[in-house]
């Protein structure tokens, strides 16, 4: 028995709420939790809910063989789940959280007329700073044009009743904040700041794009299209080209919501529905902002309102200039991401560069930074004559862009380029450095949880481990050996490992063996217990496993930040389990479980 994924990963946004409702957490960072939902859910919309409709469109006989919950547990569930979430965020925010503003003195203009004192300041913001911007578009199958609403972009939908013509007449306006920004700060009264959206500036300034007309309406709308890209196993045309053929089209992907403002007439969103091709249960009612994960750039006029900036713990406490690889000789080094620097990674890579006896980098690249050092410090290796191969995954979503120019820069440097299969993501995160000696040769290894990202580092919760340990740098060099040979993934699923753990290889079977370990302490009259801590946990193999394991008496702790599929507490299956779902202040990416007896494995 599993819990939809879906309906579970819901529930995790729910406590992105609760963080924007607790009172311990900084007003602006408060503020922070909501953009964070906000994005959540328009990623949501853009990857699951399409599946989400597809699955629903099976037939009972397809479902029911493949073990999904029907329509009405499903989708309507999750309308439902959604709309109730918007209503708490529109309370969090309305009667919590502005409120709260205003007692700092911030004054935030939120569905309410504009002071006298700040209209000519708006209308000159408005005619100065955005009108250039604005491009209207008339809607109706009568136009003749071509308009396709951008994904994720801000648009009103404007009613009008022309002097040459009968009948109403709808406009679509953009609101153009991607070009300019979601929020202005405002002349001071009284001492007190003021920030207007720049939807209003552009919603009090409208009737300036139709003089002589009469205005109906002013609805504001946006979109989401499906970003899900979609790539087959032939690489005839090669995946780089194919990928950036894909995302050159992923904003006109189809519409997966329609999100109107709250009291729009039936008629006018039905009208919207059926020319830009949206179903009508895919059109959902939210408030009279949208986008609102911009509040996360929301302006700081007092940083006491932040969380309070901690510095990271240099470890190990060395110098930039000292030789990272005599350390690693004769320790390991972990590192625990953000409460350590990140330093030493960049180090390493750094020093791995310009040492005269390295003579081979490898790496896997999934997520790296828009100016990524790391990758600079690669190129740099590659023109002091190392080799250096890349094992890239152009595939990681909404990083393929990224990752495509980092592509081309790393092969015009020299650097051999790596793509992963198809049919399958590379998301490890490992490097191997091979270094001459006096006696031969010697491996380094750093094997982390989170992406080779200096930037990321900072709010992600990871572990980092640089090793020489031979056992496991010689796994990681036989590893990157099969994927440098272009080997497919049942022909890399053969290897034999005993230090690694590697999906599609020995993952399952090594859980497998370490469930089975506890449960026969159990079993011997000791007290098992296993502890774990995972991003997701949605394998319905893994999930048995702790089921079984359970079922043996043993206590289970699991501690899941996002997606749950297990259901703890059910008597008979999972009544040994129980599961605490982490959302706090840095994003918690660390994994790894511990037995009892002390066996311990990272994620």
């Amino acid at each position: 028995m599993y819990l939809n994924r879906d309906i579970s990963w819901l529930s995790f946004n729910e406590r992105v709420l609760q963080e924007a409702r607790d009172n311990s957490v900084p007003l602006y960072e408060r503020l922070k939790f909501l953009g964070i939902f906000s994005s959540n859910l328009d990623e949501f919309f853009r990857v699951r809910y399409p599946v989400i409709v597809a699955l629903s469109k099976l037939d009972k006989k397809t479902r029911h063989r493949s073990n999904l919950m029907n329509k009405a547990d499903v989708q309507d569930l999750v309308h439902t789940t959604i709309n109730e979430q918007l209503n708490r965020f529109g309370d969090i925010l309305c009667n919590e959280l502005i409120p709260a503003l205003k007692e700092r003195n911030i004054y935030f203009y939120y569905n309410e007329p504009i002071k006298e004192q700040h209209v000519a300041e708006v209308k000159e913001i408005f005619l100065a700073n955005v009108l250039s911007f604005i491009q209207p578009v008339y809607l109706g199958a009568d136009t003749g044009n071509n308009f396709l609403p951008a994904n994720n972009q801000l648009y009103f939908v404007v009613s009008l009743r022309l002097k040459e013509a009968d009948g109403l007449k709808h406009v679509a306006i953009n609101i153009p904040s991607s070009k300019l920004q979601r929020f202005f700060e405002l002349e001071e009264i009284d001492g007190k700041h003021h920030v207007i959206f720049i939807d209003d500036i552009v919603r009090y300034n409208i009737k300036l794009l139709f003089p002589g007309n009469e205005i109906e309406s002013v609805y504001s709308i946006k979109f989401n299209r499906d970003a899900e890209l979609s790539i087959d196993n032939d690489y005839a045309g090669g995946l780089l080209e194919k990928l950036e053929k894909k995302i050159a089209k992923r904003n006109d992907g189809k519409a997966s919501r329609l999100l109107a403002e709250k009291g729009i007439p039936a008629n006018l969103s039905l009208f919207l529905a059926s020319l830009f091709n949206v179903e009508v249960s895919d059109v959902f009612e939210g408030g009279r902002y949208h986008n609102l994960s911009d509040l996360m750039s929301f302006p700081v006029f007092d940083k006491t309102l932040l969380y309070k900036k901690e510095s990271p713990i240099p470890y190990p406490p060395i110098s930039s200039r000292e030789d990272l690889f005599s350390i690693i000789n004769e320790r390991d080094i972990l590192l625990h991401l953000p409460y350590h620097a990140y330093s030493p990674v960049l180090s390493f890579f750094n020093q791995a560069a310009i040492n005269p006896d390295v003579t081979e980098i490898y790496i896997t690249l999934y997520r790296v930074a828009r100016e990524s050092h790391i990758v600079n410090a690669l190129i740099s290796a590659a023109k002091n004559g190392k080799k250096v191969t890349a094992f890239i995954e152009l595939k990681a979503r909404f990083d393929e862009e990224n990752n495509i120019k980092w592509s081309r820069v790393m092969k015009q440097a020299g650097i051999k380029l790596i793509y992963s299969d198809a049919s399958i993501k590379v998301h490890s995160k490992i490097a191997l450095v091979t270094k001459k000696t006096t006696e031969g040769f010697q491996n380094y290894s750093v094997i982390s949880t989170g992406n080779f990202n200096e930037v990321t580092s900072a709010f992600y919760t990871d572990h980092v481990l640089m090793t020489a340990k031979e056992g496991l740098s010689g796994e990681i060099a036989e590893l990157f050996q099969e994927l440098a040979a272009n080997k497919k993934p049942e022909d890399i699923s053969a290897l034999k490992f005993r230090e690694l753990y590697v999906t599609k290889i020995n993952l399952l079977d090594k859980f497998e063996k370490f469930i089975g370990n506890e449960i026969k302490r159990q079993k011997k009259g000791g007290q098992g217990l296993i502890r774990i801590k995972v991003n997701n946990l949605e394998d319905p193999g893994f999930i048995d496993l702790l089921y079984k394991a359970s079922q043996a008496g043993v206590k289970i702790n699991l501690l899941v930040r996002s997606i749950c599929c297990l259901i703890p507490g059910v008597e008979g299956m999972s009544e040994n389990i129980t599961v605490k779902r982490l959302v706090d202040k840095y994003l918690e990416k660390r994994n790894g479980c511990q037995a009892y007896s002390g066996y311990a494995s990272p994620g």
